[in-house]
């Protein structure tokens, strides 16, 4: 998969590589569709930070959720 390219597909595979990842529990909350391809570059961002890492902290998880809700179409 190329994700050097903005597109639908890519920002749904991070999605829910990053919810898989995290194991979220409300995984309806969080959706590919919430998120502006306009802002493709930073959800690139937390998908490589939480592809490099095995295991999170809860201050971290809440962290990362923090930061997509940031991402989240107005």
């Amino acid at each position: 998969m190329d994700l050097t390219q903005s597109s639908s597909e890519n920002i749904e595979h991070m999605v829910s590589y990053i919810k898989e990842k995290l194991r979220v529990a409300n995984v309806g909350a969080i959706k590919p569709t919430h998120f502006d391809e306009n802002l493709y570059e930073d959800l690139k961002d937390i998908y490589e930070m939480v592809k490099r890492k095995d295991n999170f902290s809860i201050s971290e998880i809440q962290a990362i959720a923090e930061e997509l809700g940031n991402l989240r179409k107005k």
